[in-house]
């Protein structure tokens, strides 16, 4: 079982090594990559002085490491300077890797205070039960596990990181983002970082205009927009934006846009399902994180029931075979056009 998140988050962690209050040991692990990263860069721009980390800033790799050399390095003290570094990247890549980084458990237990000694783990996580996460948390150290997020989940990342850049940012841009640019988080925020370069010294708010104009991505013909045309049933806006796909295939693939329906109308029939439909109520089943997210289920409440909502999954599931080949060998485009008119039309 892998080690669950219950130590402190990512932006806490970021704050206290902006701050100089260190940890002996820092155990960074898990499947999101980005996080990882961004930790273990400030904690090599600030445990050590930049004067100091000739001598100071041990760096290991872990393909072409010893772990008793690590410990080794780790026990050491610092030359002429308070504190030292030793990082162990790519951990994962060491031969036995979980087996050896175990016998770091003794060292963790009771570590060297002038020594802030991190682990990095990246693609999954060290077990819970595992003896150097069991003395790692037993001695109050940073366990960090750095889960890569769902697309539905991305909103909140989007936003936090354009408040950290001074930016604000529309929902419909959030939402363009999340679904036509998606995980993993370093290509994601790299747009945005692209987009507030591209937005003058003048706009400071990402706008769907904005990712209009810089990433190629249509505000008025998109996923976000087909779902919002077939929440109304506007039979004669879903066939516009799939004509508009077809003419686009590159930026709109017909994985994409099935996956964004198939996620829709299944949280739709949970909604529809649901006994008590208070916004409170639907954003917990539905997992929504906010009230405007929540507009669309309620315009397809309004016109679908339970029944018309599981058959417009059925109709999601028999395109996705349909455009594979399997029992059709129509354009997925065309395919599309015939799942629309199946979902607005279902009884």
């Amino acid at each position: 079982m892998a080690a669950k998140n219950s130590g402190p988050s990512f932006r806490e962690i970021m704050v206290s090594i902006k701050k100089g209050q260190f940890y002996p040991v820092y155990i960074l692990m898990g499947e999101e990559p980005y996080y990882l990263d961004q930790l273990s860069k400030a904690l090599e721009e600030n445990v050590v002085a930049e004067a100091d980390r000739d001598f100071n800033s041990i760096i290991y790799y872990g393909a072409d490491s010893q772990i008793g050399n690590v410990i080794g390095s780790a026990q050491q003290y610092p030359v002429m300077a308070d504190r030292q570094l030793v990082m162990l990247k790519e951990a994962q890549t060491m031969t036995h890797a979980k087996t050896q980084l175990d016998k770091l458990a003794s060292y963790v237990a009771k570590p060297n205070k002038t020594t802030v000694l991190v682990v990095v783990y990246k693609g999954d996580t060290l077990s819970g039960t595992s003896a150097l996460i069991k003395k790692a948390k037993a001695a109050g150290c940073i366990v960090f596990n750095s889960e890569k997020l769902r697309d539905y989940k991305l909103a909140g990342p989007i936003r936090d990181y354009c408040t950290s850049k001074g930016f604000g940012i529309d929902d419909k841009a959030v939402s363009l983002l999340c679904d036509y640019i998606g995980n993993p988080l370093s290509k994601l925020f790299g747009e945005i970082d692209k987009l507030i370069l591209s937005a003058g010294s003048d706009v400071n708010r990402i706008s769907p205009e904005l990712i209009e104009r810089n990433i190629g991505i249509s505000k008025d013909f998109n996923t976000f927009e087909l779902v919002k045309a077939l929440a109304a049933k506007n039979y004669k806006q879903s066939m516009s934006i799939v004509d508009y796909f077809s003419r686009n295939p590159r930026q709109n693939p017909g994985v994409m846009i099935v996956a964004t329906l198939f996620g829709f109308f299944s949280k739709l029939f949970i909604a529809a399902v649901t006994r008590d439909k208070s916004d409170a109520s639907l954003m917990e089943a539905l997992e929504l994180k906010n009230t405007w997210a929540l507009r669309d289920y309620r315009d397809g409440l309004q016109r679908y029931n339970a029944r018309q909502a599981l058959a417009a999954v059925h109709a999601i599931r028999e395109y996705d075979c349909n455009s594979k080949g399997i029992g059709s060998n129509q354009n997925e485009y065309e395919l599309l056009k015939e799942l629309i008119f199946k979902i607005i039309t279902a009884v």
